[in-house]
């Protein structure tokens, strides 16, 4: 004799479950006998009207939450990775700035260009920074350090010295940054080598303290993985200073074009290294000479070729067009 059906024993959690189970009777019978046994269950699997709409809304709403993770076409990569980002130069080529203060705190906006870069990265997923300092790196250790009081009001209790930050602004942010001090005149592959520790044995992006770009870093990253080096470095065409022309042999010019892209790709940075990067580099490494040079002899770097924007801020001029371009609410690295 077969017992009652369990399915309304489950039927508040799984509503397409049903099943038998040998008769109570007989299972106490065995048991005194001393039969250990988990009684057999015959199942038949019949998939709900319940199942059927669950199914249905998944397949709407999953699609749609992944789109909501993309802005303009920037697929957020989670925590993935950290962020070093090289902070330390001197930027002679800003004296009218950097007299006073480290290039990554040039202002775009009123706010240092360092932030935007991080602002850019963090937007699509990659919170955790790694800041290697040098030139008048304490500025942007009291930057980061007083950053929510800067953002925020503030009440200062007199005599008790106590101080409280009113959140009464949206712009306080959830990343984690580490300021290493790198060194005064440390170059760039020594900056990154002395802060190895940080990274751990672990892949991490590295770019520059002065470059902006609207570049995807989920399709940069999905193009390192695919090719499974040590290093990609992002390719790119900057603009040309001086309009280009297309000249006939009598002289005619058949074309102009206002500051073109150059047909020449460079380093634009937004590096990913893989642990292994460390094996190229020493205390006095220059990334952009011996280590690159050597990586690129064993076959070891790819480059992903990025056509988008990309500027970096070299000179007072190029300072004064990032700001014109913020300004104009045009400016393609804000993919936030």
């Amino acid at each position: 004799m077969r017992g009652p059906s369990v399915a309304g024993h489950f039927k508040n959690f799984f509503p397409s479950l049903q099943g038998k189970v040998l008769g109570q009777r007989w299972y106490r019978r065995k048991l005194r006998c001393g039969h250990r046994f988990t009684p057999p269950f015959r199942f038949q699997f019949k998939p709900s009207v319940e199942l059927a709409k669950t199914i249905l809304i998944l397949s709407v709403i999953v699609p749609f939450v992944r789109l909501l993770n993309v802005g303009l076409g920037h697929e957020k990569l989670g925590n993935a990775m950290k962020a070093v980002i090289l902070a330390g130069g001197m930027g002679t080529r800003l004296r009218e700035e950097t007299e006073y203060r480290p290039k990554p705190m040039v202002e775009i906006g009123g706010k240092p260009i360092l932030w935007h870069i991080m602002k850019t990265l963090s937007h699509q997923g990659l919170k955790d920074f790694v800041v290697c300092l040098g030139y008048k790196g304490e500025q942007i250790k009291d930057y980061f350090i007083n950053y929510e009081t800067w953002a925020n009001d503030v009440v200062v209790k007199l005599g008790s010295n106590d101080i409280s930050v009113k959140d009464s602004n949206s712009e306080s942010e959830d990343w984690s940054i580490t300021l290493a001090n790198t060194g005064q005149n440390t170059m760039t592959g020594g900056r990154i080598f002395k802060i190895r520790d940080y990274v751990k044995n672990e892949r991490f992006l590295c770019t520059y303290g002065d470059g902006l770009a609207n570049i995807d870093l989920g399709k940069l990253l999905s193009f390192h993985e695919k090719h499974g080096k040590i290093a990609t470095v992002t390719a790119v065409r900057p603009t040309t200073r001086f309009g280009a022309m297309s000249i006939e042999p009598d002289g005619t010019v058949s074309e102009f074009t206002e500051k073109p892209k150059s047909e020449a790709w460079v380093n634009g940075g937004f590096f990913i290294f893989e642990p292994e990067i460390f094996d190229y580099l020493d205390e006095n490494s220059v990334l952009e000479t011996k280590p690159l040079e050597a990586i690129a002899k064993a076959g070891e770097l790819h480059a992903y070729q990025h056509d988008g924007f990309w500027q970096p801020m070299d000179t007072f001029r190029e300072s004064q067009e990032l700001n014109e371009l913020w300004g104009k609410n045009q400016a393609p690295w804000k993919v936030w």
